[in-house]
Protein backbone atom coordinates (compact mmCIF):
# COMPACT_ATOMS: atom_id res chain seq x y z
CA UNK A 1 0.00 0.00 0.00
CA UNK A 2 1.26 3.23 -1.07
CA UNK A 3 2.43 5.93 1.95
CA UNK A 4 -0.18 8.87 0.80
CA UNK A 5 -2.84 6.20 0.37
CA UNK A 6 -2.24 4.65 4.06
CA UNK A 7 -2.20 8.28 5.67
CA UNK A 8 -5.40 8.90 3.65
CA UNK A 9 -6.92 5.69 5.16
CA UNK A 10 -5.53 7.05 8.83
CA UNK A 11 -7.36 10.39 8.09
CA UNK A 12 -10.54 8.96 8.14
CA UNK A 13 -10.27 6.60 10.91
CA UNK A 14 -12.03 8.61 13.24
CA UNK A 15 -12.84 7.80 17.13
CA UNK A 16 -15.80 5.51 15.83
CA UNK A 17 -13.10 3.13 14.91
CA UNK A 18 -11.97 2.35 17.91
CA UNK A 19 -8.42 1.30 18.79
CA UNK A 20 -6.20 -1.74 18.16
CA UNK A 21 -5.59 -3.97 21.24
CA UNK A 22 -1.65 -3.25 22.06
CA UNK A 23 0.68 -3.96 24.97
CA UNK A 24 0.19 -6.85 27.05
CA UNK A 25 -3.25 -6.66 25.44
CA UNK A 26 -2.27 -7.75 22.32
CA UNK A 27 0.29 -10.04 24.04
CA UNK A 28 -2.74 -12.00 25.74
CA UNK A 29 -4.05 -12.27 22.42
CA UNK A 30 -1.50 -13.72 20.77
CA UNK A 31 -1.42 -16.57 23.87
CA UNK A 32 -5.17 -17.21 23.53
CA UNK A 33 -6.09 -21.11 22.38
CA UNK A 34 -8.46 -19.58 20.34
CA UNK A 35 -6.00 -17.13 18.39
CA UNK A 36 -4.25 -19.03 15.70
CA UNK A 37 -2.61 -17.93 12.25
CA UNK A 38 -2.67 -13.96 13.02
CA UNK A 39 -6.41 -14.24 14.10
CA UNK A 40 -8.84 -15.64 16.35
CA UNK A 41 -10.58 -18.44 14.86
CA UNK A 42 -13.82 -19.87 14.72
CA UNK A 43 -15.03 -23.41 16.67
CA UNK A 44 -16.63 -24.29 13.33
CA UNK A 45 -15.32 -22.53 10.13
CA UNK A 46 -17.35 -19.42 8.58
CA UNK A 47 -17.34 -17.64 5.70
CA UNK A 48 -18.28 -13.73 6.70
CA UNK A 49 -19.31 -12.40 3.67
CA UNK A 50 -20.05 -13.23 -0.36
CA UNK A 51 -16.62 -12.79 -2.26
CA UNK A 52 -16.02 -12.22 -6.13
CA UNK A 53 -19.21 -13.15 -8.46
CA UNK A 54 -21.66 -13.89 -5.61
CA UNK A 55 -20.92 -10.71 -4.52
CA UNK A 56 -22.43 -9.39 -7.39
CA UNK A 57 -25.61 -11.54 -7.27
CA UNK A 58 -26.09 -10.12 -3.79
CA UNK A 59 -25.74 -6.81 -4.64
CA UNK A 60 -28.59 -7.05 -7.79
CA UNK A 61 -30.98 -8.68 -5.30
CA UNK A 62 -30.15 -6.23 -2.44
CA UNK A 63 -30.67 -2.95 -4.42
CA UNK A 64 -33.96 -4.14 -6.77
CA UNK A 65 -36.66 -1.84 -6.11
CA UNK A 66 -39.45 -4.73 -4.85
CA UNK A 67 -36.96 -6.20 -2.30
CA UNK A 68 -36.53 -3.04 -0.84
CA UNK A 69 -39.77 -2.27 -0.37
CA UNK A 70 -40.33 -5.29 1.67
CA UNK A 71 -37.31 -4.63 3.78
CA UNK A 72 -38.39 -1.76 5.58
CA UNK A 73 -41.74 -1.27 7.51
CA UNK A 74 -44.68 0.66 5.85
CA UNK A 75 -45.59 2.80 8.81
CA UNK A 76 -44.27 3.59 12.11
CA UNK A 77 -42.98 0.89 14.22
CA UNK A 78 -45.15 0.38 17.45
CA UNK A 79 -42.62 1.55 20.56
CA UNK A 80 -43.95 0.23 24.21
CA UNK A 81 -45.51 3.83 25.95
CA UNK A 82 -45.16 3.17 29.60
CA UNK A 83 -41.67 1.12 29.60
CA UNK A 84 -40.36 3.48 32.60
CA UNK A 85 -43.39 3.23 34.78
CA UNK A 86 -43.28 -0.54 34.39
CA UNK A 87 -39.52 -0.66 35.25
CA UNK A 88 -39.63 1.12 38.55
CA UNK A 89 -41.75 -1.75 39.54
CA UNK A 90 -39.78 -5.02 41.14
CA UNK A 91 -40.15 -7.71 39.03
CA UNK A 92 -42.11 -10.48 40.90
CA UNK A 93 -40.40 -13.38 40.06
CA UNK A 94 -37.06 -11.92 40.31
CA UNK A 95 -36.10 -12.01 36.28
CA UNK A 96 -37.31 -9.53 33.97
CA UNK A 97 -36.53 -9.16 30.43
CA UNK A 98 -37.38 -5.76 28.02
CA UNK A 99 -36.12 -5.64 24.49
CA UNK A 100 -35.03 -1.98 23.58
CA UNK A 101 -34.13 -3.31 20.07
CA UNK A 102 -31.73 -5.03 17.93
CA UNK A 103 -29.67 -6.93 20.13
CA UNK A 104 -30.20 -4.38 23.13
CA UNK A 105 -31.83 -6.18 26.01
CA UNK A 106 -31.93 -4.90 29.86
CA UNK A 107 -32.28 -8.09 32.05
CA UNK A 108 -32.91 -6.96 35.13
CA UNK A 109 -32.30 -10.71 37.79
CA UNK A 110 -32.17 -11.36 41.23
CA UNK A 111 -32.18 -7.79 41.93
CA UNK A 112 -29.42 -6.65 39.89
CA UNK A 113 -29.26 -4.77 36.34
CA UNK A 114 -27.40 -6.55 33.30
CA UNK A 115 -27.49 -4.30 30.07
CA UNK A 116 -26.67 -6.35 26.75
CA UNK A 117 -25.03 -4.54 23.33
CA UNK A 118 -26.60 -1.13 24.32
CA UNK A 119 -27.30 0.82 20.62
CA UNK A 120 -29.05 4.10 21.46
CA UNK A 121 -27.45 5.55 18.15
CA UNK A 122 -29.30 6.15 15.11
CA UNK A 123 -27.13 4.87 12.86
CA UNK A 124 -24.80 1.32 13.02
CA UNK A 125 -21.79 3.34 11.44
CA UNK A 126 -18.66 5.01 11.98
CA UNK A 127 -20.11 7.95 10.73
CA UNK A 128 -23.16 10.03 11.31
CA UNK A 129 -24.47 10.93 7.89
CA UNK A 130 -24.52 7.79 6.26
CA UNK A 131 -24.84 3.52 7.66
CA UNK A 132 -27.89 1.62 8.49
CA UNK A 133 -30.23 3.93 9.96
CA UNK A 134 -32.63 2.84 12.75
CA UNK A 135 -36.34 2.16 12.08
CA UNK A 136 -37.98 2.97 15.16
CA UNK A 137 -37.19 5.18 18.19
CA UNK A 138 -35.48 4.46 21.32
CA UNK A 139 -38.00 3.34 24.14
CA UNK A 140 -36.32 4.88 26.31
CA UNK A 141 -33.66 7.91 27.03
CA UNK A 142 -30.44 6.56 28.16
CA UNK A 143 -29.72 9.01 31.11
CA UNK A 144 -33.24 7.96 32.25
CA UNK A 145 -32.98 4.33 32.53
CA UNK A 146 -31.06 4.53 35.53
CA UNK A 147 -27.81 2.52 36.79
CA UNK A 148 -26.85 -0.82 35.48
CA UNK A 149 -24.33 -2.99 37.54
CA UNK A 150 -23.02 -4.54 34.44
CA UNK A 151 -22.76 -3.86 30.86
CA UNK A 152 -22.26 -6.74 28.09
CA UNK A 153 -20.66 -6.56 24.92
CA UNK A 154 -20.86 -9.46 22.59
CA UNK A 155 -18.20 -8.13 19.93
CA UNK A 156 -17.46 -4.71 18.51
CA UNK A 157 -19.07 -4.25 15.31
CA UNK A 158 -21.19 -1.14 14.84
CA UNK A 159 -24.87 -2.56 15.23
CA UNK A 160 -23.73 -4.28 19.02
CA UNK A 161 -20.95 -1.68 20.23
CA UNK A 162 -22.32 1.92 19.52
CA UNK A 163 -19.42 4.54 20.32
CA UNK A 164 -21.79 7.44 21.58
CA UNK A 165 -24.05 4.69 23.59
CA UNK A 166 -20.57 3.96 25.47
CA UNK A 167 -19.47 7.05 26.47
CA UNK A 168 -22.34 8.02 27.90
CA UNK A 169 -22.64 4.64 30.01
CA UNK A 170 -18.88 5.14 30.86
CA UNK A 171 -19.17 8.24 33.20
CA UNK A 172 -21.92 5.87 35.33
CA UNK A 173 -19.84 3.67 37.47
CA UNK A 174 -20.64 0.37 35.85
CA UNK A 175 -18.76 -2.69 34.77
CA UNK A 176 -18.30 -4.06 31.34
CA UNK A 177 -17.67 -7.50 30.39
CA UNK A 178 -16.31 -7.51 26.41
CA UNK A 179 -14.64 -10.38 24.68
CA UNK A 180 -10.94 -10.28 24.63
CA UNK A 181 -9.68 -7.34 22.76
CA UNK A 182 -12.61 -5.14 22.63
CA UNK A 183 -11.29 -3.63 26.19
CA UNK A 184 -9.15 -1.40 23.39
CA UNK A 185 -12.49 0.28 22.14
CA UNK A 186 -13.70 1.02 25.04
CA UNK A 187 -10.23 2.88 26.95
CA UNK A 188 -10.32 4.99 24.18
CA UNK A 189 -13.90 6.08 24.98
CA UNK A 190 -13.20 7.00 28.32
CA UNK A 191 -13.74 3.68 30.23
CA UNK A 192 -11.12 3.26 33.01
CA UNK A 193 -9.22 0.19 32.91
CA UNK A 194 -10.33 -0.98 36.02
CA UNK A 195 -14.03 -0.89 34.98
CA UNK A 196 -13.02 -3.63 32.20
CA UNK A 197 -13.44 -7.38 32.64
CA UNK A 198 -11.91 -8.45 29.03
CA UNK A 199 -12.96 -12.09 29.08
CA UNK A 200 -11.82 -14.92 26.48
CA UNK A 201 -13.81 -18.39 26.22
CA UNK A 202 -14.82 -20.09 28.52
CA UNK A 203 -13.78 -16.73 31.25
CA UNK A 204 -16.21 -15.87 33.64
CA UNK A 205 -16.08 -13.01 36.15
CA UNK A 206 -18.20 -11.89 39.07
CA UNK A 207 -20.23 -8.74 39.41
CA UNK A 208 -22.58 -8.10 41.69
CA UNK A 209 -23.38 -11.33 42.84
CA UNK A 210 -23.96 -12.58 39.05
CA UNK A 211 -21.67 -14.97 37.17
CA UNK A 212 -20.83 -13.40 33.55
CA UNK A 213 -19.37 -15.99 31.44
CA UNK A 214 -18.28 -15.75 27.88
CA UNK A 215 -19.13 -18.61 25.67
CA UNK A 216 -18.27 -19.52 21.90
CA UNK A 217 -19.76 -18.21 18.83
CA UNK A 218 -19.69 -18.52 15.18
CA UNK A 219 -18.98 -15.09 13.70
CA UNK A 220 -16.48 -12.08 12.91
CA UNK A 221 -15.39 -8.90 14.10
CA UNK A 222 -13.81 -5.26 13.24
CA UNK A 223 -14.34 -1.86 13.05
CA UNK A 224 -11.71 -0.62 10.85
CA UNK A 225 -11.22 -0.49 7.00
CA UNK A 226 -8.60 -3.26 7.36
CA UNK A 227 -10.21 -5.96 9.73
CA UNK A 228 -7.43 -8.60 11.69
CA UNK A 229 -9.27 -10.06 13.70
CA UNK A 230 -7.75 -9.54 17.07
CA UNK A 231 -11.03 -8.61 19.04
CA UNK A 232 -12.97 -11.73 19.70
CA UNK A 233 -16.94 -12.30 19.86
CA UNK A 234 -19.15 -14.43 22.11
CA UNK A 235 -22.24 -15.12 23.59
CA UNK A 236 -22.35 -14.99 27.35
CA UNK A 237 -24.22 -16.75 29.83
CA UNK A 238 -25.48 -14.85 32.88
CA UNK A 239 -26.02 -16.63 36.48
CA UNK A 240 -27.75 -15.21 39.27
CA UNK A 241 -28.55 -16.71 42.57
CA UNK A 242 -31.71 -18.33 41.46
CA UNK A 243 -31.78 -17.77 37.78
CA UNK A 244 -29.50 -18.08 34.53
CA UNK A 245 -29.98 -16.11 31.25
CA UNK A 246 -28.34 -16.25 28.13
CA UNK A 247 -27.42 -13.79 24.98
CA UNK A 248 -26.16 -15.43 21.57
CA UNK A 249 -24.55 -12.15 20.90
CA UNK A 250 -24.19 -12.41 16.59
CA UNK A 251 -23.60 -16.27 15.71
CA UNK A 252 -23.88 -19.15 13.18
CA UNK A 253 -25.55 -22.22 14.17
CA UNK A 254 -22.82 -24.61 15.51
CA UNK A 255 -22.60 -27.70 17.74
CA UNK A 256 -21.33 -25.50 20.55
CA UNK A 257 -24.66 -24.94 21.86
CA UNK A 258 -25.43 -28.39 23.33
CA UNK A 259 -21.68 -27.72 25.15
CA UNK A 260 -23.06 -23.93 26.47
CA UNK A 261 -26.23 -25.13 27.73
CA UNK A 262 -24.48 -28.67 29.49
CA UNK A 263 -22.32 -26.29 31.06
CA UNK A 264 -24.31 -23.18 32.11
CA UNK A 265 -28.07 -23.65 31.17
CA UNK A 266 -30.59 -24.89 31.54
CA UNK A 267 -32.49 -21.13 30.77
CA UNK A 268 -34.83 -19.58 32.25
CA UNK A 269 -34.76 -17.19 29.08
CA UNK A 270 -32.29 -17.38 26.18
CA UNK A 271 -32.21 -14.11 23.87
CA UNK A 272 -31.27 -15.13 20.71
CA UNK A 273 -30.06 -14.02 17.26
CA UNK A 274 -32.70 -14.44 14.34
CA UNK A 275 -32.30 -12.18 12.17
CA UNK A 276 -30.19 -10.16 9.27
CA UNK A 277 -29.40 -13.99 7.76
CA UNK A 278 -28.60 -14.60 4.05
CA UNK A 279 -27.94 -17.53 1.99
CA UNK A 280 -25.17 -14.97 1.04
CA UNK A 281 -23.50 -15.46 4.86
CA UNK A 282 -25.09 -18.73 6.42
CA UNK A 283 -22.62 -19.27 8.71
CA UNK A 284 -22.53 -16.24 10.37
CA UNK A 285 -26.18 -15.35 11.49
CA UNK A 286 -29.27 -17.88 12.05
CA UNK A 287 -32.15 -18.16 10.68
CA UNK A 288 -35.49 -18.19 12.84
CA UNK A 289 -35.44 -21.81 12.58
CA UNK A 290 -31.95 -22.76 13.70
CA UNK A 291 -32.58 -20.21 16.48
CA UNK A 292 -35.30 -22.10 17.54
CA UNK A 293 -32.45 -25.10 17.30
CA UNK A 294 -29.73 -23.21 19.03
CA UNK A 295 -32.18 -22.90 21.87
CA UNK A 296 -33.20 -26.57 22.23
CA UNK A 297 -29.53 -27.44 22.20
CA UNK A 298 -28.92 -24.78 25.43
CA UNK A 299 -32.06 -26.31 27.22
CA UNK A 300 -31.03 -29.89 26.71
CA UNK A 301 -32.82 -30.35 23.91
CA UNK A 302 -36.28 -29.52 25.66
CA UNK A 303 -38.37 -27.05 24.77
CA UNK A 304 -38.31 -25.17 28.29
CA UNK A 305 -37.61 -21.47 28.98
CA UNK A 306 -38.67 -18.85 27.12
CA UNK A 307 -36.76 -17.46 23.62
CA UNK A 308 -36.33 -13.87 23.03
CA UNK A 309 -35.81 -13.44 19.47
CA UNK A 310 -33.50 -10.55 18.95
CA UNK A 311 -31.19 -9.18 16.44
CA UNK A 312 -34.04 -7.95 13.99
CA UNK A 313 -36.52 -5.33 13.35
CA UNK A 314 -34.28 -1.86 14.26
CA UNK A 315 -31.80 -1.97 11.90
CA UNK A 316 -31.91 -2.75 7.58
CA UNK A 317 -28.69 -5.26 7.28
CA UNK A 318 -29.77 -8.12 5.31
CA UNK A 319 -32.26 -8.76 2.05
CA UNK A 320 -34.89 -10.73 3.97
CA UNK A 321 -37.96 -8.89 3.86
CA UNK A 322 -38.30 -6.51 7.27
CA UNK A 323 -41.27 -9.15 8.70
CA UNK A 324 -40.04 -12.21 8.15
CA UNK A 325 -37.91 -13.23 11.08
CA UNK A 326 -40.94 -12.61 13.35
CA UNK A 327 -42.79 -14.73 11.05
CA UNK A 328 -40.18 -16.95 10.73
CA UNK A 329 -39.71 -17.53 14.76
CA UNK A 330 -44.04 -18.15 15.28
CA UNK A 331 -43.60 -20.72 13.08
CA UNK A 332 -40.63 -22.32 14.60
CA UNK A 333 -42.68 -21.87 17.93
CA UNK A 334 -45.15 -23.61 16.74
CA UNK A 335 -43.06 -26.81 15.41
CA UNK A 336 -41.13 -27.16 18.30
CA UNK A 337 -43.78 -26.52 21.02
CA UNK A 338 -41.16 -24.04 22.38
CA UNK A 339 -42.62 -20.63 24.59
CA UNK A 340 -41.40 -17.65 22.97
CA UNK A 341 -41.83 -13.94 23.57
CA UNK A 342 -42.67 -11.29 20.92
CA UNK A 343 -42.57 -7.79 22.90
CA UNK A 344 -42.69 -4.35 20.93
CA UNK A 345 -39.65 -2.63 21.61
CA UNK A 346 -39.26 -1.37 25.41
CA UNK A 347 -42.21 -3.94 26.67
CA UNK A 348 -40.70 -5.66 30.00
CA UNK A 349 -41.62 -8.83 30.88
CA UNK A 350 -41.05 -11.71 33.04
CA UNK A 351 -40.40 -15.32 31.42
CA UNK A 352 -41.79 -16.75 34.67
CA UNK A 353 -45.43 -15.21 34.58
CA UNK A 354 -48.40 -17.07 33.07
CA UNK A 355 -48.36 -14.56 30.47
CA UNK A 356 -45.91 -13.07 27.84
CA UNK A 357 -46.24 -10.62 24.79
CA UNK A 358 -47.40 -12.96 22.08
CA UNK A 359 -49.15 -11.25 19.24
CA UNK A 360 -47.20 -10.67 15.85
CA UNK A 361 -47.39 -6.66 16.22
CA UNK A 362 -45.37 -6.28 13.38
CA UNK A 363 -48.03 -7.23 10.78
CA UNK A 364 -49.64 -3.49 11.43
CA UNK A 365 -46.69 -2.10 9.42
CA UNK A 366 -45.19 -4.77 7.65
CA UNK A 367 -46.12 -5.18 3.44
CA UNK A 368 -48.42 -8.09 3.42
CA UNK A 369 -47.10 -11.20 2.06
CA UNK A 370 -48.72 -12.30 -0.98
CA UNK A 371 -50.72 -15.36 0.10
CA UNK A 372 -51.80 -13.19 3.13
CA UNK A 373 -50.74 -13.91 6.49
CA UNK A 374 -50.37 -17.25 7.92
CA UNK A 375 -53.03 -17.78 11.18
CA UNK A 376 -51.90 -17.86 14.70
CA UNK A 377 -52.65 -21.55 15.56
CA UNK A 378 -54.87 -21.67 18.67
CA UNK A 379 -52.99 -22.68 21.94
CA UNK A 380 -49.62 -22.83 20.47
CA UNK A 381 -47.16 -22.39 23.00
CA UNK A 382 -46.82 -18.37 23.76
CA UNK A 383 -49.16 -17.64 21.45
CA UNK A 384 -52.89 -16.47 21.51
CA UNK A 385 -55.72 -17.39 17.91
CA UNK A 386 -56.07 -13.50 17.04
CA UNK A 387 -59.87 -14.79 17.27
CA UNK A 388 -59.83 -15.13 20.55
CA UNK A 389 -60.45 -11.19 21.75
CA UNK A 390 -61.23 -8.33 20.46
CA UNK A 391 -58.85 -6.99 17.67
CA UNK A 392 -57.69 -3.33 19.47
CA UNK A 393 -54.28 -2.78 17.44
CA UNK A 394 -52.13 -3.52 20.47
CA UNK A 395 -49.94 -6.09 21.29
CA UNK A 396 -52.00 -9.27 23.46
CA UNK A 397 -50.42 -11.16 26.14
CA UNK A 398 -51.21 -14.68 26.11
CA UNK A 399 -50.93 -17.54 28.67
CA UNK A 400 -47.81 -19.73 28.22
CA UNK A 401 -46.74 -23.21 29.95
Amino acid sequence: MSRSLSSGLRSLRTAAFGADPAGERLARIHRSPNFADGSFQNPVGAQSRPSGSTAVEFAKVYFRKEERLRRSPTGTVPVHATTLADLAKPPASGLRLTWMGHSSVLAEIDGRRVLFDPVWGERCSPFSWVGPKRLHPVPVPLAALGPVDAVVISHDHYDHLDMPTIKALAGTGTVFAVPLGVGAHLERWGVPADRLRELDWHDSTKVAGLTLTATPARHFCGRGLRNQQHTLWASWAVTGPEHRIYHSGDTGYFPGFQDIGAQHGPFDATMIQIGAYSEWWPDIHMTPEEGMRAHLDLQGGRPSGVLLPIHWGTFNLAPHPWSEPGEGTVDAASRAGARIALPVPGQPFEPAADLVPSEPWWRGVAVEPGGGWPRVVPGAPGTRHSEDAEDTGEPEAARVG
